[in-house]
Order: structure tokens, then C-alpha cells, then sequence
């Protein structure tokens, strides 16, 4: 009879969670079917066009499929979801394209790394160059990132009644010490790296020090080469600016425009009659064309006598499979792999955007790197983030490629180990009781102090991963192993700062990276294959579905502080030894 009712519960749950699943599938079917009826797809591009590029959303390396990105109304643009990939493909196709007669940048807030920014900035230099087009540029508030992108336009426009937020760089950290202490959680911490500030949060009230040197250096880097980029394109100088923003000058629109930052205040239709006046386009023809949809009217693949494989390794460093915003070990090697034993792959690029993240998982990747690097040419080309672990799976390529603005290096690593007893037993009343076969069979545990013997241990494996770090850097950068140690210790440097010391050999975009393993490989032409494949949307909609609709009501309930929250919870997901960033770095 038990048997029974539990054969019967189990296949009455089953067929109710198999229902479910059905719904879910059902809805992205009728989601894609009506996207296809309703989303405006270009068959063509009119002539006169304008495209229209607005960095609204969340700028990943590649365009992400997204079955429910649904257009209802004709007369509402669809939300523009464009990776890198697909922005700049439109920038460079724009350039000699004959219906293209120019670029509309309409800008606020980017929710993009500073090194996405750069990218794109310099294809519409490039653009600018080789096209002879124009890129008109406008804002009604501009932050200074927005307005790093606004400034290799010919014409920089400002809402009359808007602002630049002109002030210079920082970072600020939330530290959770006291915290910690009222709540009777002392953090057990192992590192190596004086630099390696991840742990300062949670066992420091300031930034140490050497953190605050080293932030110093990263942002003073950052903030001087974005500064280079607008003096140059504006006719100004860096130190114009820096007194500006040291001053506080640029409080609204017109002081703005008195000190040559924009060139006229417009209104949003008044900017538009322009373009349109521009664009030679009459009232009621269509002008604009958004990247989502130019992008749909041509194609990048090019003919050639091999291919190269660009690699995407975008996210924090997992165990395991992984998906299209994490790197996980199994996918990415897998993907190395592929590229490695496919005859027609004459190279390889491995496009890394991470801060890095499981140390085991890192050695993982960096061995399918070495191995391939053996066949063929392997180039890395960093973006926003390339450091710890994400450097880590870089450092044995031929040849490693970043933006200036890029974050790299972080060569350290580090545990933690939270001890709750006093907690437990002091404010929640709860004791616990072991028995074990060992003298230290339960270690490690949250409800106890570790023993000396019990941290010795994992201090030694935190050093033993600290030298193979070390000498896969150094083998990998042809340099010493002591020399490595002198530079690593756990900082984090610019990708200018990098290429200075040794740690990046050039600068530039995924354009100059292919350039170069094609030079390497001795091809003229080639076409591209992007791996891995991603993720079947409707998979991703049914696995991710509850949780991200729940991540996007608590980020717009906590709005600031869900970031520095969201970092505590990341400790369910680290087992073992770490090469993670020490903390975000945003640009604004």
C-alpha cells in the first residue's frame, strides 16, 4: 500500500510539473511566433538611412537570443539588445555602406565596463576616418562615460536643462567588519598577495594601504586615458578638463557648451529635424534604422582560405558547464578543444571578459590553452575585465591583446572561511555536537574555529595554487618566476599599465587580436566561427525564468546596495582556493 500511494504521488507530481514545463514551452513557441509577426524585420535598408545607435541595456560580447524580446505595438521601437559583437559589425558595415549616410548616437546612461565603451569608441573613430560620414551625438544628461563615448562625434548636443557630470573617478568600497562582529561572524581568511583586497571587506573597517595604492594607480590610469581620448576629439587639453572637474565648474547646460564640451543645446526634435535635414530625408520618409534591425541586412561572413575561432569566455570562473554569462570549465574547454582539433580552424582567439573565479576551474582551461597553443596560433583579447583567474586562463598564449581601460593581472588568490559560533550559540542559542572517525574529520566548519593544525593546511594550499600561478605566468610570458612574484602579489593594473610591465603585449579591440592571429597563421582572408554555441533561449527562459525574474525585483527594491549584497551570497558558490578580482570597478 505504500509502495502504492508513493508510485501514485510520485506520477501525480510528475505529470504536474511535466504541465508546467509544457505551459512554459508553449508560451515561447506563441512568444516567438508572435515576435515574428510583429518584430519589425528589414529586408532592406532605405536609402538616406541613419543608424541610430542607443546603448540603453546591457552590453554583453555577443547578442543574446531572447524569445520574449516581443514588439506589440508597430508604432514603439523594440528595446534594442545588441552584444558587442553585433555594434560594432554595424559600425564597420555602416562605413561603406551607401545607404548609410551617417550615425545618431542617442546616449544616457550606459550600463556597459569602460573597455566596451573604448571599443566602440574607437570603430567610430575608425568609421569617421575611412568613411568621411558623420556622427552626431545627444544627450539629455550625459555621465562621463556617456559623454567619453559623445566625444568622437563631429557634433556633441545637449538637452537645454541637462548636464555632464564632469568630476573625475573613484571607488568606493562597502566594508562589512562591524557588521560581522554584531552578528558574531568572524571571517577566517587565507591569501596570498598583499594586494589581494577581496578579503578586506570582511575583516577590515578601511581599504588598506596597499589597496588604496593600487586603486590610485588602476583609476589615475583609466581616468587619464579617457581624458587623452575627449581633449583630443573636443580641441582641448587634459588639463582643461581636470580643472574643470577638480572645480566643479560644469554645473548645467550652458556651462557646457561655454567651455567647448557640447556644441549646441538642442530639443529632442529639433536634433531630429536635423539629422533629418542631414540624412536628405523628407518629413514622412523612414530615416533611422537601429542596430537590431541593420544589423539583420547584411553579413560578416567573409570567403577566405582558413578560420579563425573566436572563443567567448564572458563571466565569473565555475566548475562545471556553465552557461552564455558564466564561465563554466567543462563548456569553455570543451570549446578550446573543439577549435583545436578542427582542421579548418588555422586559429584561435579567446575573447576573455571575466574577473575571474574557481582556481581548479581556471587550471582547467589554461590546459586546453597550452595544449592548443601547440597546433596553432592562440591570441587573447581582453575586455572590460581579464584578471585573476581571468588572467590566469590567459597567460600562455602567443600573444595577449587589451583595451588600455582593460582591468587585468589580480595574479593571487585567496579562502575564506566564515566562523559562526558565536552566532550560533550566543544570539541564536544553537550548539552543536560532532563525532567523528579522526581528529579532524569535521573541518572545515562553519559552527567552529579552525584548529591551527586544520589552517596551517589550508593556508599551504593557498600557497602551493599561489606558485603554479606564478610559474604558469612565467612560463607563459617568458619571464621569472621572481619577477612574476614582484609584479603579482595579488594587483590589479590597466590594460596601459599591463602591457608597460609585461603582462599584455598589445593594445587594442577583438579586430586588432584577429588581425593578429591571422598574421600569425599566414592569412590573407579567413571568416570567423564564434564558439561555443549558445544557449537554446527557450532552455535558458525554463531554467533561469524564476530566478532572474526574482533578481530583477530585488535589484529595483534595494537599488544601490544590491551589488555589494549580491557579493556576500557569491561565498555559497566558492569551494576552494579562489583567482577572483578583489571588487567591481564602476565607471559612471
Amino acid at each position: 500500500m505504500k509502495t502504492f500511494f508513493g508510485s501514485m504521488l510520485g506520477s501525480f507530481v510528475g505529470a504536474i510539473i511535466g504541465l508546467v514545463i509544457i505551459f512554459f514551452i508553449i508560451i515561447g513557441i506563441f512568444a516567438g511566433l508572435v515576435k515574428s509577426i510583429k518584430t519589425k524585420e528589414v529586408q532592406h535598408v532605405y536609402s538616406n538611412s541613419i543608424l541610430e545607435i542607443k546603448l540603453d541595456h546591457a552590453i554583453g560580447e555577443r547578442t543574446q537570443e531572447n524569445p520574449l524580446n516581443i514588439d506589440f505595438d508597430d508604432n514603439t521601437p523594440t528595446h534594442e539588445t545588441a552584444g558587442l559583437n553585433d555594434i560594432v559589425a554595424s559600425i564597420r558595415n555602416a562605413a561603406t555602406d551607401s545607404k548609410i549616410k551617417g550615425i545618431f548616437l542617442d546616449l544616457g546612461s550606459i550600463p556597459a565596463g569602460i573597455s566596451t565603451i573604448q571599443t566602440i569608441r574607437k570603430e567610430l573613430k575608425d568609421f569617421k576616418a575611412s568613411s568621411g560620414k558623420f556622427i552626431i551625438a545627444y544627450g539629455v544628461d550625459y555621465t562621463q562615460k556617456s559623454y567619453y563615448l559623445a566625444s568622437v562625434a563631429d557634433k556633441v548636443y545637449l538637452y537645454p536643462e541637462g548636464e555632464i557630470f564632469m568630476k573625475g573617478l573613484s571607488v568606493e568600497i562597502m566594508f562589512f567588519k562591524k557588521a560581522l562582529d554584531k552578528l558574531g561572524i568572524q571571517m577566517q581568511v587565507f591569501r596570498h598577495g598583499r594586494f589581494k583586497s577581496f578579503v578586506e571587506p570582511y575583516i577590515m573597517d578601511k581599504m588598506s594601504p596597499d589597496n588604496r595604492l593600487q586603486l590610485r594607480g588602476l583609476i589615475s590610469s583609466i581616468w587619464d586615458d579617457m581624458l587623452t581620448d575627449i581633449a583630443a576629439s573636443r580641441h582641448l587639453t587634459v588639463g582643461n578638463i581636470n580643472e574643470l572637474a577638480n572645480n566643479l565648474t560644469i554645473n548645467s547646460a550652458k556651462e557646457a557648451m561655454e567651455h567647448n564640451l557640447v556644441d549646441s543645446l538642442l530639443y529632442p526634435d529639433e536634433v531630429k529635424a536635423k539629422l533629418k535635414k542631414m540624412g536628405q530625408t523628407l518629413e514622412n520618409e523612414n530615416t533611422f534604422v537601429g542596430v537590431d534591425e541593420y544589423r539583420k541586412s547584411f553579413s560578416t561572413y567573409k570567403t577566405g582560405t582558413g578560420k579563425i575561432a573566436i572563443i567567448y569566455a564572458a563571466g565569473d570562473i565555475i566548475s562545471g558547464e556553465g552557461d552564455d554569462q558564466t564561465i563554466g570549465s567543462d563548456r569553455i574547454s570543451r570549446a578550446i578543444r573543439e577549435a583545436r582539433l578542427d582542421n579548418s580552424v588555422k586559429a584561435i582567439v579567446l575573447r576573455v571578459n571575466s574577473p575571474g573565479g574557481d582556481g581548479i576551474a581556471s587550471d582547467m582551461i589554461w590546459r586546453e590553452v597550452a595544449l592548443a597553443k601547440k597546433e596553432k596560433p592562440f591570441v587573447v583579447s581582453m575586455g572590460d575585465y581579464a584578471a585573476s583567474g581571468g588572467y590566469y586562463i590567459s597567460c600562455a598564449a602567443d600573444e595577449i591583446v587589451a583595451e588600455p581601460t582593460t582591468i587585468t593581472g589580480s595574479i593571487g588568490v585567496f579562502g575564506l572561511l566564515p566562523n559562526a559560533k558565536e552566532l550560533l550559540e550566543d544570539k541564536l542559542g544553537i550548539t552543536t555536537d560532532t563525532v567523528s572517525t579522526n581528529a579532524h574529520s569535521a573541518a572545515p566548519s562553519v559552527s567552529y574555529p579552525l584548529e591551527p593544525k586544520e589552517a596551517m593546511v589550508l593556508q599551504n594550499a593557498i600557497e602551493d595554487f599561489y606558485h603554479t600561478f606564478l610559474k604558469r605566468v612565467a612560463d607563459g610570458r617568458n619571464m621569472s618566476i621572481a619577477n612574476v612574484d614582484s609584479i603579482g602579489q595579488g594587483r590589479v593594473w590597466s590594460g596601459e599599465q599591463a602591457r608597460k610591465i609585461g603582462l599584455v603585449d598589445t593594445l587594442g579591440s577583438l579586430k586588432v587580436a584577429l588581425q593578429i592571429a591571422a598574421n600569425k597563421a599566414h592569412l590573407s582572408s579567413y571568416n570567423t566561427e564564434e564558439l561555443p554555441t549558445q544557449i537554446n533561449p527557450f532552455h535558458k527562459l525554463l531554467k533561469n525564468f524564476s530566478a532572474e525574474s526574482g533578481k530583477t525585483l530585488l535589484k529595483d527594491a534595494l537599488g544601490e546596495i544590491y551589488e555589494p549584497l549580491e557579493d556576500i551570497t557569491k561565498f555559497k558558490d566558492m569551494k576552494g582556493v579562489q583567482a577572483r578580482m578583489p571588487y567591481d570597478v564602476s565607471i559612471q
